[in-house]
């Protein structure tokens, strides 16, 4: 792990993907560019129900490299990993599943709570079998109750857990959405999302937040008030239907709406 790095290879080999199954080999990529020990994109359900068969069923192993489903993901566990969580069934105690489900920002794995006996067991187990200590994971939503991860782990001390994330936060959002949309796209069942055009201002604003101007930068550069900047963000914001600033730039740049 190291200083933040540039994802534009990674975001343009998204950009390019056909397949689902694409999106293995770039993930695996990522894992490499971030200089972590496991990324994982997993769509957990598209009715969320984290007590029973709604979540996270089936994943399919892909030879040499974690696991890829046709629906639900892919990552770089390795797939004995997969297997046991499956076989223990895991799925509906995991804290970070239910954690995530009832949070929109990204989650340390460190503030979940893992108190009770089976939760301990689990991260126990993944320790073990090379999950790492650490975790870092964005929660996604999308059309028709859509709801997936995108994970980070890795070994290591809090402080520098706690460094790496906090420098990288912002390039995690944004690959996860890219992600979401990806596969969003790929699985032939699902659309991505309407969004409405964003206004030329719009457009100058979201793409000076996107090469990572702060607000009053911003601002200043377009030679208006924060307060009306703030104006353009939240009405970029309703129609791209975001959670936030950061999740309106992802969307913005992921639909082509924003070009880096």
């Amino acid at each position: 792990m190291g200083n933040a790095p540039r994802l534009d290879g990674i975001i343009e080999r998204l950009e390019s993907a056909r397949a689902l199954g694409d999106l293995q080999g770039i993930i695996v990529a990522l894992r490499d560019q971030l200089g972590v020990d496991h990324v994982v994109y997993h769509w957990v359900a598209s009715s969320p129900d984290t007590s029973n068969d709604g979540v996270l069923e089936h994943f399919e192993k892909v030879p040499d490299e974690g696991f890829c489903g046709q629906q639900y993901g892919c990552g770089t566990y390795d797939p004995a990993w997969v297997e046991r969580y499956l076989k223990k069934g895991y799925l509906r105690i995991d804290p970070v599943i239910r954690g995530c489900y009832q949070r929109f920002h990204p989650v340390d794995w460190r503030r979940l709570d893992w108190s009770s006996k089976a939760a301990r067991a689990l991260i126990e187990d993944a320790v073990a079998y090379g999950v790492g200590n650490q975790g870092y994971s964005v929660p996604l939503r999308g059309p028709n109750g859509q709801f997936a991860l995108f994970s980070i782990s890795h070994n290591c001390d809090d402080t520098t857990w706690e460094a790496f994330t906090e420098k990288n936060r912002r390039n995690l959002i944004l690959i996860a959405h890219y992600f979401n949309q990806k596969a969003l796209e790929l699985e032939p069942r699902r659309k991505p999302e309407p969004s409405q055009p964003l206004s030329p201002r719009e457009i100058d604003v979201m793409t000076l937040l996107a090469i990572g101007y702060n607000r009053a930068q911003a601002a200043n550069t377009l030679s208006i008030s924060e307060h009306t900047l703030r104006v353009y963000v939240e009405s970029a914001r309703f129609k791209l239907g975001a959670l936030n600033t950061t999740h309106a730039v992802a969307r913005a740049l992921s639909r082509g709406l924003i070009v880096v």
